[in-house]
């Protein structure tokens, strides 16, 4: 069994690594060789914590296991910890072994940020300039930087409830050599992608915030109750979601669902786009909206990964187990 701590992942899983795993897991969830067990995400009654697993079985990648952590709000502010905290737990799929123990906390802001940028690639318009970002969270910046590289964006704009917190968004753009302003929520109407990266239990973008041609990914929602944008910015759009399963049930469809704007069968698996099952876009006027609820299927193609390139460098700690 391999050890991988999370004074190493750094060193080890790169955007582009954590968006090729990405990408391909989703291509695998689509082709139905790869899936997600059901998650569970509750609130522990300490600490205002959330807590859960998310985990899976990848066939096409030989991967099984398991993400133990949540979101701990207070952290940064008490004990100069991230908020959210996470370990990965790899098995081996032929013998049920444990193969490997990894920390989950940078892979898990790479692979969100990863999530986002595939739905960019596939859904937003080739001419898109402007990049919108609502929230300015820990999670915020590796969004940004992952976004950028999708398209060649020219400007950034930026909302936030406490507007001290953009700073951090500037400065991303500014080391990419692009313009940053902030702006009010209204004033997203200006971009032509826009990232929400909150986590909030009430809508900030409203319908009337978007313009036609617009590609939305919804990144902060993944727990029952959540909610970064108004239900009714579903009415008016193209939905995908990495799985269809979570995106109803505990991401940002939720809402929708339950106002009967839409139904499951309404909402696309990127996958399908990705493998060519689906065209995606189909018009520069169409509003296209990606639901990232997160699937232990992404952590665990970014553990195995870095699972490999430790053990290859020599730098996992072997253990009997």
């Amino acid at each position: 069994m391999f050890i991988v701590p999370e004074n190493l992942i750094a060193g080890l899983m790169t955007r582009a690594l954590a968006f090729d795993a990405v990408e391909a897991v989703f291509a695998s969830m689509s082709m139905r060789v790869a899936y997600n067990f059901p998650v569970i995400r509750e609130a522990i009654g300490h600490e205002d914590a959330l807590y859960g697993f998310k985990g899976g079985f990848d066939r096409a990648g030989n991967v099984l296991g398991v993400k133990a952590g949540g979101y701990w709000p207070h952290n940064m502010e008490r004990r100069q910890e991230i908020n959210h905290q996470s370990s990965i737990c790899l098995f081996d799929p032929n013998t049920g072994k444990l193969h490997g123990i990894v920390g989950g906390n940078l892979l898990t802001a790479l692979r969100t940020a990863a999530a986002s940028a595939v739905s960019i690639k596939y859904l937003a318009r080739q001419d898109a300039k402007i990049l919108g970002m609502v929230g300015a969270g820990h999670q915020s910046v590796f969004q940004l930087r992952a976004a950028l590289e999708q398209r060649d964006f020219e400007k950034v704009i930026g909302w936030n409830r406490s507007p001290e917190k953009l700073e951090r968004l500037s400065k991303v753009a500014s080391d990419a050599g692009l313009e940053f302003e902030a702006v009010a929520i209204e004033d997203m109407q200006k971009a032509d992608a826009i990232i929400t990266i909150t986590s909030s239990f009430a809508p900030s973008l409203m319908a009337n915030h978007v313009s036609a041609g617009t590609h939305i990914a919804c990144m902060g929602t993944d727990t029952k109750g959540k909610q970064e944008v108004a239900a009714a910015v579903f009415g008016n759009s193209s939905v995908f979601a990495d799985e269809i399963t979570q995106s109803v049930t505990i991401g940002e469809a939720q809402h929708a669902i339950t106002q009967g704007i839409v139904e499951a069968t309404d909402i696309t698996e990127i996958g399908q786009v990705i493998n060519g099952k689906h065209p995606g876009r189909r018009s520069d006027s169409e509003i296209t909206l990606f639901d990232g609820t997160g699937v232990g299927l992404q952590d665990l193609a970014v553990a195995s990964r870095v699972v490999e390139l430790a053990v290859a460098q020599g730098l996992a700690t072997e253990v009997a187990f």
